[in-house]
């Protein structure tokens, strides 16, 4: 799997990327509503050993890193959790340094895309913490719709916090893309 932009290209996670993902990964404030935050290079080498050998696996998780072409740097990277074999689930982790520049709407277009037009899923969904206000503003830009708002049914970092669903179908993709 690799797809690329204008500015971006998206390919796999590999063990040799473990500096430039700690690096961003490692921030704890900007990464506040992050589930996995790593204390050390270590579990970023755990972290990359765990991915999945091929993409598209239902039921897995797989890791996409964000590398900024004119620099060959690490931006970011792109959670994938394939439920099923039809639908699909995504977050994204960018950089701070590259916050507000629209690399998050880039990637994410282009990987969606890829899913719905080339591996003909059918449902692409995001769940966020109501908090984090870019990362709805960064769904809503890109036509997803919010679902549901469930109260505390999340245990996360010690507290029980509500979710937020958002959601778009294929049908409803491919007609809002130019």
């Amino acid at each position: 799997m690799h797809v690329t932009t204008e500015r971006l290209v998206l390919r796999p996670i590999q063990a040799d990327d473990k500096d430039q993902i700690f690096a961003y990964r490692s921030d704890a404030e900007t990464n506040q509503f992050q589930g996995w935050i790593p204390a050390s290079l270590e579990d970023v080498e755990r972290f990359i050993d765990k991915q999945p050998a091929v993409f598209n696996t239902p039921d897995t998780w797989f890791q996409l890193v964000i590398v900024e072409k004119p620099r060959g740097l690490i931006i970011g990277d792109i959670g994938i959790h394939f439920i099923g074999s039809e639908q699909f689930e995504f977050g994204i982790t960018i950089h701070r340094h590259y916050h507000q520049q629209g690399y998050a709407v880039e990637a994410l277009r282009a990987v969606i895309s890829h899913l719905f037009n080339d591996l003909h899923k059918h449902r692409a969904t995001a769940s966020i913490d109501p908090d984090n206000h870019h990362s709805i503003r960064l769904v809503e830009r890109l036509g997803l719709r919010k679902e549901a708002h469930f109260k505390e049914s999340l245990f996360f970092k010690g507290r029980w916090v509500d979710d937020m669903v958002y959601a778009v179908l294929k049908k409803e993709w491919t007609s809002n893309q130019h």
